[in-house]
Formats: structure tokens, sequence, C-alpha cells
């Protein structure tokens, strides 16, 4: 029997098990196959692989740097944000690191002590609570098959399988269905796309240089019409200068946005919650990364006196991840405001001018509305 059962090995599941993997009798599952490389574009996680400052803060504090076969060219220091409706567009300096989204969970992974067992290839299909432990069905080419655990822990994103089963009941984050495109591209951009459309999403879609590819990609609303807004987005970049080629790969999945507190849910009963599963990501960007770093070494640090009590002592840590959770719909409720985002944009606060002479050529002209 373990001690814990973690389902899902991205960054909250790789880190909560290299914390507690010395400690607890700990076996992490996912559906992929981590010794496998992609072939071609995607990583399987529909994901933009930008490491934000926040993020960066994160692994510093758990003292853990990346290696270079993570990172992926070219590394980004601006945001390109794109008003389409006001007809407006600004320059930031920001400081990301654009990465290479597979190599980085694999490297997460690698740092997990051997003795955790990690089970690939394969998903959760159910559980039974029992007396004193869950029994888990897992299910994977092979067939399905059975473990015991004590606690179970999701760590499986937006569309969380432990938190479906666990708590349905519970209020949950606005869906979205993030949807991306790699391109081929015709010339390296310089920088990050942040773009604001009211007819494509309320959230916002984005541009991010891979190499030889570019990723497009939009968080819009589930529903047929998805797809269409897509295409529109892709239309309206044509007309502000961006150059794409065929398309390489296509990937989706869900994301959360969280828009009330009760949406976040940490643990009850032996089953907790960490990263999105939780409802633990930015409502104004939609990062993600440094939530999970830091819920997952929060719950590392509830379990420490041992497991029993442990819902209540990660509920009580994670109260200031919680109130940013709270600042951060402030700060979405002004920049998804279409009037007070332009106020804010036409003022040039903390713009930078850039000189577009070498990439494709916007309609309008930088820091000069």
């Amino acid at each position: 029997m373990y001690d814990i059962a973690i389902i899902g090995a991205g960054p909250a599941g790789s880190t909560l098990a290299r914390l507690i993997g010395d400690s607890y009798n700990t076996v992490v599952i996912d559906k992929r196959c981590f010794r496998d490389i992609p072939e071609g574009y995607g990583s399987g996680k529909c994901c933009g692989g930008l490491l934000a400052p926040d993020a960066q803060a994160a692994l510093a504090k758990m003292q853990l740097s990346l290696p270079q076969a993570v990172h992926s060219e070219p590394q980004l220091f601006v945001v390109r944000a794109i008003d389409i409706q006001r007809n407006l567009e600004r320059c930031y300096q920001r400081y990301y690191i654009n990465m290479d989204r597979w190599q980085f969970d694999r490297w997460l992974l690698s740092l997990v002590p051997a003795s955790v067992d990690i089970i690939e290839k394969t998903t959760l299909k159910g559980f039974q609570k029992r007396s004193d432990h869950f029994d888990l069905t897992l299910r994977s080419n092979s067939g399905t098959r059975k473990i015991k655990t004590k606690l179970i822990i999701g760590a499986d994103g937006g569309f969380s399988k432990v938190r479906k089963l666990a708590f349905d009941a519970k209020p949950s984050p606005k869906k979205y269905i993030s949807i991306q495109h790699w391109v081929q591209s015709y010339e390296t951009q310089p920088f990050f796309s942040s773009i604001f459309d009211t007819d494509v999403t309320d959230y916002y879609s984005w541009t991010i240089p891979k190499r030889n590819a570019l990723v497009i990609g939009t968080a819009v609303e589930p529903g047929p019409d998805a797809g269409s807004k897509f295409q529109l987005l892709k239309t309206r970049l044509k007309q502000y200068g961006f150059e794409f080629g065929k398309t390489l790969h296509t990937e989706a999945a869900y994301i959360l946005r969280p828009t009330r507190q009760n949406q976040i849910f940490t643990a009850k009963d032996s089953i907790a919650l960490i990263g999105e599963a939780a409802g633990f990501i930015s409502p104004s960007s939609a990062e993600g990364f440094s939530y999970a770093f830091r819920s997952a070494a929060l719950l590392a640090k509830s379990l420490k006196p041992g497991l029993k009590g442990f819902e209540n002592r990660y509920r009580t840590l994670t109260g200031p991840l919680q109130t940013n959770i709270a600042l951060k719909n402030l700060k979405s409720r002004i920049l998804y405001n279409p009037t007070l985002r332009s106020i804010i944009m036409r003022t040039g606060i903390n713009s930078i001018n850039i000189n577009y002479s070498n990439t494709p050529a916007p309609n309008l002209a930088i820091g000069n509305m």
C-alpha cells in the first residue's frame, strides 16, 4: 500500500513528489511517457512554455536552475500588447524564459527521488473509499489494475479527474478552451504578443516564437464556434503584420479562470488538490507554473508533521496564495475592461518604444498613440 498517490506528473505533481518522496511511500501516475521524445512540434501539453518572473522566483526559492536543454530560442524581453477593438498597441519590457515544455516536465520529473514509483501511460479510472485507504482503479493499454493508497493528490490540471470524482458538487472556476497552432514563421519575432479582441474572447490571445515556428493561441469559451473564433484571430493577426505559413501542429486543452474565492478548493477527507486542479492559476494572465510550485511546496509542508490533519494545515498555509488570486482578480477586472485598458494603454505608462525594422511591420506606430 502507498502512503500517497499523485495523479499527474506536471510541475505540481513532480514538485510534490520531489519534496515528499524520501518521507512517504509515494507513486506518481501520468498518462504520458516521459522516456519518449515527441516528434515534430508541440509537447503534448497546450502550453505556451513561458516561465514568468513569479515562476522564476518560485524555482529560485527551491534552489533550482534550469538546464540548458530546457531553454528554447528566442529568449524574450518584450510583450507586445495589441487591443484590436481600440486600435491600440504598446510594448512593455518583461523578463520571460522561453522554454521547451516537454523538456521542462521531463527535467522536473528527473528530480524526483528514485524511491518514488512512476507509472506512465496510465490514467485514473476511479477510486473507492475504504476505512483506512482508497482503492484506485488505473487504466492503461494493457488493461486495468488496482492499487491502494492512504492519500490521493490531484495534480491533473484544469480538467482534473480527481476533482470531478471527489468534489464535483463544489463550485469550479470558469472553463476555457485553450487552442494553439504551431505555424511556419518566416521571420523570428523577438516578442511575446498579448492580444485583446472581444470578438474572439473575453480573455486574451497570444503569439510566442519558438525557433523556426510561431505559436498562435487563444483561450475561448467552450462552444461550437470556438474554432471559428480562432480562425478570426489568425485573420486579424495578418492585418497586424504577422506572416505565417502552414500549420505544423495543433493542440487544445481546458484551462481554468477562477473568478471567485469559493472556486478554489484544497483538501478534504484524505484527498488534496494542487496547482490548477485546485484552481490555483492567475485569472489575469493564465500563468500557472508559479502556483503549481507554491501549492505543491505548501502541501509538502503540511505533510511534514504526518498524514493526520494535513487538510486543515494545507488550507491554512494556502491562505496567502488564495489572497494572491483575489488580487489578480482585481487586476483582471481592470485589464479586461476595454475602457480602463484603453486609458492605461493611451497613457503609455511603463511602455517602451521598439523599432520593428527587422520584424513584420505592424499597422500602428508603437509608442505614438
